[in-house]
């Protein structure tokens, strides 16, 4: 098998697409999406109620999406809207008692699916690989973009995707 770098970036994307699809398998028995997943991830993370154009930020989608998405959640009573004590125009959003031991709860499925998954790799293997995927992430901002060109400047990438 070869080594080149276009091979390893069609074998790290079809493990994250793997890695993925088990997740989107798993998180069905909460009638959860994705989207609404990462979003009590994001509203639960945060120190104090977060305004919705934060979140939004986060989760790279425009505020009207996370609307329908902290709509969905709040008829479910996972989340709570409350005004922004520093702009009444604002709004922010907080879990409720529901919404985080619902998120306790995928949090804890989540481990369970990634011990399932990379315990098929000894500790040895497990810490090269945090490695070497440490070294890959360290090159790039939060967006996936080059941190440095080669003669020191920062710079984008061209390319959105791997």
């Amino acid at each position: 098998m070869s080594d080149s770098p276009a091979t390893l970036r069609d074998l790290l994307m079809a493990t994250t697409r793997t890695l993925r699809k088990r997740w989107h398998e798993r998180i069905r028995p909460w009638e959860l999406s994705p989207h609404e997943h990462r979003a009590l991830r994001v509203i639960g993370n945060a120190d104090e109620p977060a305004r919705l154009g934060v979140v939004a930020k986060s989760l790279r989608i425009v505020p009207r999406s996370v609307t329908e998405v902290v709509d969905r959640l709040e008829s479910r009573g996972l989340t709570e809207r409350l005004p922004d004590p520093a702009d009444r125009r604002a709004v922010c959003v907080q879990l409720t008692s529901d919404g985080r031991r619902l998120l306790t709860e995928l949090d804890a499925a989540r481990d369970a699916d990634a011990a399932e998954v990379f315990t098929r790799l000894d500790a040895a293997e497990r810490a090269e690989l945090a490695r070497l995927l440490r070294k890959l992430a360290d090159g790039h901002d939060a967006d996936g973009h080059d941190r440095e060109s080669r003669d020191g400047n920062s710079v984008a990438s061209a390319n959105e995707g791997p």
